[in-house]
């Protein structure tokens, strides 16, 4: 998988969060997206993701050395951000079947195997409103780390995370990221070890 950026640009109203941007992101590298808080970090993932859209330039996509078109991308990444919701009137197990009816797990992994290695199995059955932040975060994790997809974007990862949970996520990105592209946004040194390159979105910034 190949994700490009040209001129990328992105603001709000009149005011320019970043632009310029050109980079080349490819599949067997780790990235981390730098930057202090309110920087565009998370801005600049979510358009990767294709979750946004740039005011400026063009992000394109290649998939097995093929054009991927924009609006199919969604089923190529694996995504993971504080932000995101989770159904949380559903359990553990429920919500995880849900989640791989639309993608597959990695080779090797199923909904058991993915609930034991997230250490959550005595709650397996408790709704998930009813777990800590910490927990819920974990979830985020397992259901980015553990689908089958090119691409995996993690966004301040280890958020809401105790020690152990800060080793666990340490374990699954080294363990379970390999030949994958990875783009980590994090100003946090523990979330992005083994990144090969790192973006200052800062560098960006409008004068």
């Amino acid at each position: 998988m190949k994700i490009s950026l040209d001129k990328v640009g992105k603001r709000y109203q009149s005011n320019w969060l970043f632009r310029n941007i050109s980079f080349h992101f490819e599949s067997g590298n780790r990235y981390a997206l730098l930057g202090a808080n309110g920087s565009g970090k998370s801005t600049l993932l979510r358009l990767i993701a294709g979750m946004q859209h740039a005011n400026t330039g063009t992000i394109s996509y290649e998939h097995r050395q093929k054009p991927l078109a924009a609006e199919n991308v969604y089923a190529h990444i694996s995504y993971c951000a504080p932000g995101m919701d989770l159904i949380e009137e559903m359990s553990l197990t429920e919500f995880l079947h849900f989640h791989f009816t639309f993608k597959q797990p990695k080779k090797g992994f199923d909904i058991e195997t993915i609930i034991a290695a997230s250490g959550l199995g005595p709650a397996r059955h408790k709704f998930i409103h009813e777990y800590s932040s910490g927990m819920k975060q974990r979830v985020k994790l397992a259901q980015a780390f553990f689908s089958d997809t090119p691409v995996l974007l993690l966004d301040e990862p280890c958020t809401n995370l105790d020690t152990q949970g800060v080793a666990l996520y340490q374990q699954w990105l080294d363990n379970y990221s390999a030949g994958q592209l990875v783009v980590i946004a994090s100003n946090d040194e523990r979330e992005y070890s083994g990144a090969q390159r790192t973006i200052s979105v800062q560098d960006y910034h409008s004068p």
